[in-house]
């Protein structure tokens, strides 16, 4: 198998790469694993040194990175320089806060002293999505190597450019050897890296059907996981919203890389006093959208990462509608080289249909009308995933009481759904189990050690 690295806005194919075969492969884990063995022992001040300097690298180099995202996976250049800033931002707090996270805790108990200690258990295997190559990463790499893990990272195939400029970044702020390292593999030799003894957990990012397989594996091997699955998350908007902002950061949230994002918004739940006001605006909002050329610093919505990708989206399109719903705007793929498909919104979608129950991961944005604030926390409700999710009124305490009720891992009240290195993420359902991110993440792949003394 061979690794490719394709021009999604083109058609262009930019580099190939062998994959490694498996004594290579088995050999780096070796490497690592014994790499392990220095690193866990190193202080919480070295280790921050290190992740300093990657912060600045990738600051001074952002706008390289940028492009290589925008070549090899379609990103919009300006939100790939916003995103390879807010790896540097993820950097920069473990840095800072790592070891207050991780100091001992003091409990009461029939000891003289008992302490819980937070300790590294080695080396963290993450497999990545093409959706944020740069940030998915370091979202993971940074709380596990502050923790004393080493990490190794398998990506998505279709983005090794992103993958080696992440290796390099690491080397080139003076990290020790083999403390991280990439895998230039494919998907079949997942789980005979599962299996080496010297990996201890697992971070996936990525679909269900590719969540299930691999936690399956790492639970035969008795290994600790955590899955970021897919979403499909609920904008709530009722009858007190403000329609302005709503329909504004609606259009940027649906649309934010292209769509591409687990945590878009993508089922937009209206109460029926405002539907018809909200539809006209958000409308308008969508087409004001730039869409093209990903190098373009004007374009908001770029081409699909990959044409099997696209394809199967307007296939998602295609059925609602001949369920009975309404292509109110796009829903045409463009002619010519590439991957374009224009920001597009269903209505008179209803339970049943493609676009209420299943993951639509592209620019197409889902109206469901409902009647009041009980219908519409109930439809929210009415799915398989638990990611994230919106609310929107202009009475914060009535937004926040809703918020509540949403049955996420997370809820915006008059904003987008978002990650932050401050706060927790993750979701539940079949969007996953476990946390990355704030003091949560950065425990998930530490071993929560009871230390007692008489």
């Amino acid at each position: 198998m061979a690794l490719q690295s394709l021009n999604p806005a083109t058609g262009e194919l930019l580099e190939t790469y062998p994959e490694w075969p498996v004594e290579q492969t088995m050999q780096v884990l070796d490497e690592v694993t014994a790499a392990w063995r220095q690193w866990k022992n190193t202080s919480f001040e070295d280790r921050a040194v290190y992740l300093r300097k990657a912060a600045q690298i990738l600051r001074e180099r952002s706008e390289d990175y940028a492009r290589l995202m925008a070549l090899e996976m379609g990103k919009p250049i300006t939100g790939g320089i916003a995103e390879v800033n807010k790896c540097a931002d993820v950097c920069e707090f473990y840095a800072e806060h790592a070891a207050e996270m991780l100091a001992d805790e003091p409990l009461q108990s029939d000891a003289s002293q008992t302490l819980v200690s937070f300790q590294p258990i080695g080396t963290v295997l993450a497999v990545m999505p093409w959706n944020f190559p740069f940030w998915q990463v370091f979202r993971f790499a940074a709380p596990a190597l502050m923790a004393g893990n080493t990490g190794v990272l398998k990506h998505a195939s279709n983005v090794p450019q992103c993958a080696m400029a992440i290796e390099q970044v690491f080397i080139d702020a003076g990290l020790p050897a083999n403390v991280f390292r990439t895998l230039m593999i494919g998907s079949g030799q997942v789980a005979g890296v599962i299996e080496h003894k010297g990996v201890a957990a697992v971070t996936l990012t990525g679909s269900d059907a590719a969540g299930r397989k691999v936690a399956g594996k790492a639970g035969e091997m008795l290994k600790k996981t955590v899955m970021e699955l897919g979403g499909s998350d609920a904008y709530i908007v009722l009858e007190d919203a403000d329609l302005d902002a709503a329909a504004q950061v609606g259009s940027l949230a649906r649309c934010h890389n292209s769509g591409q994002s687990c945590i878009a918004a993508k089922r937009f739940i209206v109460v029926d006093a405002v539907y018809d006001a909200f539809l006209e605006k958000f409308t308008l909002a969508m087409q004001n959208l730039g869409f093209g050329d990903p190098l373009d610093a004007t374009t908001d919505v770029g081409p699909q990462a990959r044409p099997d990708l696209m394809a199967e989206l307007h296939q998602q399109v295609c059925d609602t509608v001949a369920a009975g719903a309404t292509l109110h705007l796009g829903g045409k793929p463009l002619d010519g080289p590439g991957c374009f498909y224009p920001p597009t919104i269903l209505t008179g979608v209803k339970r049943g249909m493609v676009a209420y129950h299943q993951e639509l991961f592209g620019p197409v944005a889902t109206l469901i009308r409902v009647k009041d604030e009980d219908e519409a926390v109930a439809v929210a409700n009415d799915s398989d995933f638990g990611l994230a999710g919106s609310v929107w009124s202009q009475n914060t305490a009535r937004g926040l009481a809703v918020a509540r009720k949403i049955e996420t891992g997370g809820v915006f009240v008059n904003g987008m759904s978002k990650s932050d290195p401050r706060v927790p993420f993750g979701g539940i359902k079949i969007s996953g189990y476990g946390r990355e991110l704030s003091h949560y993440g950065i425990r998930e792949f530490v071993n929560i050690k009871t230390l007692w003394v008489k």
